[in-house]
């Protein structure tokens, strides 16, 4: 159990947490049984039926049918409840913090809880959905019938990012919430559905993969099926390399005063383009996708297939100091020394788009995220509040030999290093979530342009061999090419993997391939404005599970998944 977990909480649910198995499938696993449907019986009264030790209910209110849509459709009626946790004056900053929460309940319960975990510092509570993976949602597990929780993982969007100067609140947003809302929530369904929820889910991307990775480390005993996305599950080291980044591409930005001016539009085009000259066909199909990802990183070479300038940048070539920006950013941030301070990036075709961009040349230098993360949130002691007049500056000026050690530092009273309260613990050994028979599915786009995919690869290629070189029984890991955060870039970024995730929890159906779709024009969940006007607007693709890729079969319709195999 992780440190701080509320443990009363948990001893006094511990029976209602047991989870129900049968059956056993060839590699002696044990097989879950599949969730089953109950409906609400009161959402109006549930304020004076629920007793919840340290939970304040706010409001408990029905919400008709349509008033939340997802792709067009309207979700059904449900129940809305709101709430705070763990209310606390804070004895460092004087500031009041709680774990404030929603959860939406729907009549027509489907028996299963779905712990939303959201992105960014927190700090929001957002709407109680859940979200399904990849862009353009055709549905989302409230309309499909889940019990949905979010929250702001102990502190509001006024306190972002000031937050981190309380101890407790790092605490909170790396782990302790999690672990203190998830008995609440199955409380709280119990008394609306009367009875705990058969199968629970713990599903995000970004922060949210984090989230996710962590609870399949520390909450294996309360979670069924795990969905991680991008998951920035080493976030303090990849917020240094944002730093690193500003840094290299300040030194070549033609205007000072800003940093996009490093690699134009038609630059970085150039760069994709040179990408997909040397690795689209890798896969057999020259489609604009390189899903040969690994095997592209030895075909393509920036210092030899992009044509260096001789005389002025005009879109057609790079200098060859933007070559060295370029190749230090791809290659992982290091100190003086030459020591990796996070993963490599992977060459792929989506850096042409808005997406990567903002991570590069705002999020990386911005009042929002990366310097304020680091500043105030990861690195002990805190940075001074008079940073954030200037983020930038704090940014260029951060010294990779000596402000980087101070993301592992402790002192007496910051007394967990970021190290210790963002990232799983032991992320390799997942034998608890795995003898339980629990699933776990991560995706990642490989254009993603802060959390490496490389970095997610090398952590599956750590779990298979702490489990005999095949972890693929119980957790998978699928690339998703050209795709950036979470979302975006030149891609078939449309996907649900909580369908697949519950499929294999509760009916034993691995999840050999996942079909994703680009989001051309005409696409019900939203149109994707990076999907090239050359491609198929109603394109699929399989999601094949790391390390296979998705190749070409030789015949069919391109535009069609049925046309490609994992291999």
């Amino acid at each position: 159990m992780a440190k701080n977990t509320p443990t009363l909480i948990l001893a006094a649910l511990a029976p209602a947490l047991l989870l129900g198995a049968c059956g056993g499938s060839d590699d002696d696993l044990p097989q879950l049984a599949e969730a089953k449907p109950a409906t609400l019986q009161a959402c109006a009264d549930l304020v004076s039926r629920l007793a919840l030790a340290n939970t304040q209910i706010t409001a408990t209110t029905v919400v008709p049918a349509g008033t939340l849509t997802v792709a067009g459709q309207a979700v059904p009626e449900h129940c809305r409840v709101t709430g705070r946790m763990f209310e606390r004056v804070s004895a460092v900053d004087g500031q009041t913090y709680a774990i404030g929460f929603e959860m939406r309940l729907p009549n027509n319960w489907n028996g299963r809880f779905f712990h939303q975990v959201n992105g960014g510092t927190d700090g929001n509570i957002g709407t109680a959905s859940g979200g399904k993976g990849g862009g353009g949602a055709l549905s989302n597990g409230l309309r499909d019938g889940f019990a949905v929780l979010s929250s702001d993982a102990g502190h509001s969007g006024a306190q972002n990012p000031l937050f981190g100067l309380d101890p407790q609140a790092r605490l909170d947003y790396g782990y302790q919430a999690v672990g203190k809302l998830t008995p609440m929530a199955k409380s709280l369904i119990q008394t609306a559905y009367g009875k705990q929820p058969d199968r629970s889910y713990l599903v995000g991307c970004s922060n949210g993969g984090r989230h996710a990775m962590v609870g399949a480390s520390r909450y294996a005993d309360q979670y069924d099926g795990i969905l991680a996305g991008n998951p920035g599950f080493n976030l303090p080291k990849a917020a240094v390399a944002q730093l690193y980044g500003a840094q290299q591409l300040n030194s070549v930005a033609s205007d000072p005063a800003d940093i996009a001016t490093s690699f134009t539009p038609a630059e970085r085009a150039l760069v994709a383009a040179k990408v997909l000259e040397k690795c689209d066909a890798l896969d057999g199909a020259t489609d604009g996708l390189v899903q040969d990802i690994k095997a592209c990183q030895s075909a393509f070479s920036l210092e030899r297939d992009v044509p260096s300038c001789t005389g002025a940048r005009d879109g057609s070539c790079i200098s060859t100091a933007q070559k060295t920006a370029l190749s230090n950013i791809f290659r992982g941030a290091r100190n003086s020394a030459g020591t990796a301070l996070y993963a490599s990036f992977p060459w792929d075709a989506g850096i042409t788009s808005a997406n990567w961009a903002s991570w590069k040349f705002q999020s990386s230098i911005g009042a929002a995220r990366d310097p304020v993360a680091v500043g105030f949130i990861f690195q002990v002691p805190p940075a001074p509040t008079s940073i954030l007049t200037d983020t930038k500056a704090f940014a260029l000026a951060f010294n990779m030999d000596t402000d980087a050690p101070k993301i592992a530092a402790t002192n007496a009273t910051y007394t967990e290093s970021s190290l210790s309260f963002m990232t799983p613990p032991n992320p390799t050994n997942l034998s608890a979530l795995k003898d339980r028979g629990a699933k776990m599915m991560v995706y990642h786009g490989t254009s993603d342009g802060v959390f490496s995919s490389d970095d997610t690869a090398a952590w599956y290629d750590g779990l298979r061999n702490a489990n005999g070189g095949n972890a693929a029984n119980f957790a998978r890991l699928y690339l998703v090419p050209g795709m950036n955060h979470c979302s975006a870039g030149p891609a078939t970024d449309q996907f649900d993997m909580v369908t697949a995730l519950v499929d294999w929890v509760e009916k034993g159906v691995a999840p050999d391939r996942v079909i994703a779709n680009a989001r051309g024009a005409g696409n019900a969940g939203g149109v994707n404005a990076d999907v090239p006007a050359a491609w198929s607007p109603t394109r699929t693709r399989p999601l094949c599970p790391y390390p296979q890729v998705a190749r070409y079969n030789g015949t069919g319709d391109i535009e069609s998944a049925a046309s490609f195999s994992c291999k």
